[in-house]
């Protein structure tokens, strides 16, 4: 039975608030997805899939599973609500309690974040978190309109402010301010698509150039077509356990030893400096608080990359680079698979894909791969703390996690 830990251990919380408690140690204990892209299978079928695999990876049943968390934004256009209940029936387990939570394009993290917490104050000793989005079968225009329900529409998304034109506004804040270039962009690009190359699971594996992304067609200037990444469908799964639980299945597992979550103004007009994201400061804050690092003891990332400028930004918000100072360490190389502080092994955003419920825990199953000896040519040698960061919209929400290499 889960044990309740409420020793006495008091770490920061926002604005200095103080919480006495220990939280039971939290671990993955099993990770699987499908294939990122245009898919032909259901919402209900993907989620599926992905959470029979991670059960597998486990070395569980499924009736050992206490609580379902499932992250989802769009199943209303798969004609799927309500997604959690009718997941645990379909796995045969129709009596396990589940919960689905939207926090737009950071529900994956959001939703990590729920699950780990409940294992961690002890309500469950073993839980399944599975993120999943299909999209693609709307079209460009409806998705895209879709999409625009994430922003605060009032002032955004109802006046025609669309996702690309608002992060193309951060991005020329951004390049005017540090004199950056678009070219400096266009080395995200070419750096994700290379690694994305090494994952058989990315939704676009094509090996580009820079010149390819500043011939690219427009999209919001200055982004361009390769500065995006992709509508996609998909699904990602883990299982999060108790250490006692993962002591006795005799299988690899890595332990979630940080956790944060931030908020930032919902429209981006209401933020005082549009080149930082302020959820993805606090929540980094806490999450490396809690875990008792500081940005250097991370041997690589997975960074919500949805435009090549989110990347820069992301990377100097999370305390890998100075501000100012990524666009420039990014073209030197720093964020490649073998530089000062890889990003994105798996692809990101830009080139595994973001099928949105989804993309928050495919990071964590990156993070699984790498960390049990799965991840094949795109391995981080040597890696043993990573860090995990997703985002809602512009960035209103966002969910930092840390993660450590159990040897």
């Amino acid at each position: 039975m889960p044990k309740l830990n409420w020793h006495c251990l008091t770490f920061l919380l926002p604005k200095g608030i103080k919480l006495a408690y220990m939280p039971n140690k939290v671990f993955v204990l099993g990770a699987g997805s499908t294939k990122y892209g245009k898919l032909n299978e259901s919402v209900v079928e993907l989620a599926l899939d992905a959470s029979k695999e991670a059960i597998t990876s486990a070395g569980i049943t499924p009736k050992e599973i206490q609580s379902g968390y499932i992250s989802n934004v769009f199943g209303v256009s798969d004609k799927q609500v309500h997604m959690a209940p009718v997941i645990m029936s379909n796995l045969g387990i129709p009596y396990t309690p589940g919960l689905t939570i939207e926090s737009a394009c950071g529900s994956g993290s959001v939703m990590l974040r729920e699950a780990y917490a409940n294992v961690a104050a002890g309500f469950y000793d073993c839980v399944l978190a599975v993120g999943v989005e299909k999209i693609t079968q709307v079209g460009t225009v409806q998705s895209t309109t879709l999409f625009s329900y994430c922003s605060d529409f009032f002032y955004e998304g109802g006046n025609g402010a669309s996702f690309p034109g608002l992060f193309a506004s951060i991005a020329r804040a951004y390049l005017t301010r540090y004199k950056a270039t678009e070219e400096d962009l266009a080395y995200v690009a070419v750096k994700n698509h290379e690694n994305g190359m090494l994952n058989p699971k990315a939704h676009v594996r094509k090996i580009i150039t820079i010149q390819d992304v500043m011939q690219s067609p427009v999209v919001a200037s200055p982004l361009k077509l390769y500065d995006c990444c992709p509508f996609s469908d998909g699904a990602s799964a883990l299982i999060l356990c108790s250490e006692e639980f993962a002591k006795k299945k005799g299988k690899s597992y890595v332990e979630i030893i940080g956790s944060g979550r931030g908020a930032s103004p919902a429209a981006v007009q209401s933020r005082e400096d549009i080149t930082t994201i302020p959820s993805t400061v606090n929540a980094a804050r806490q999450a490396y608080q809690m875990a008792k690092i500081t940005p250097k003891d991370v041997d690589f990332a997975e960074v919500h990359d949805c435009f090549t400028i989110a990347e820069v930004i992301d990377t100097e918000d999370l305390g890998f680079f100075k501000k100012g100072e990524a666009a420039e360490a990014i073209r030197s190389g720093a964020t490649k698979r073998n530089g000062e502080i890889p990003i994105n092994p798996s692809g990101g955003l830009k080139s595994k894909g973001h099928p949105i419920g989804a993309t928050g825990i495919g990071q964590v199953v990156e993070v699984f791969d790498q960390f049990t000896g799965k991840a094949g040519d795109r391995t981080i040698q040597d890696a043993e703390i990573a860090v995990t960061h997703n985002f809602g919209a512009t960035g209103a929400s966002a969910a930092v996690h840390v993660f450590k290499k159990v040897k």
